[in-house]
């Protein structure tokens, strides 16, 4: 191939099919994100769904009973929140 783009079978190569490559790559790894995303929301979907037996909780000021379900859910989404913002924190440039 010669400087210009032009490929041994005089065909031109244009600069767009070179970009295609990061592109389809990034698509890729955004997909493999979704995926992993989703099992892990089945996963703990149907962890909660099959421990519907009531717990005690021990909460700072009290305690109390409360279905597993609602703590799992709870604790699931607590570390969501904290995941969240533990991401948009800046971070401490080395």
């Amino acid at each position: 191939m010669s400087a210009t783009g032009q490929r041994p079978d005089g065909t031109v190569e244009t600069g767009q099919r070179r970009g295609l490559s990061s592109l389809d790559k990034r698509s890729r790894r955004e997909l493999a994100r979704a995926v992993a995303i989703a099992v892990l929301a089945i996963l703990i979907t149907l962890f909660a769904v099959f421990n519907l037996k009531e717990v005690k909780v021990s909460y700072v000021v009290g305690s109390g009973k409360a279905p597993l379900i609602i703590v799992i859910v709870i604790s699931a989404l607590v570390g969501i929140v904290i995941a969240y913002i533990a991401e948009r924190l800046p971070r401490k440039r080395r």
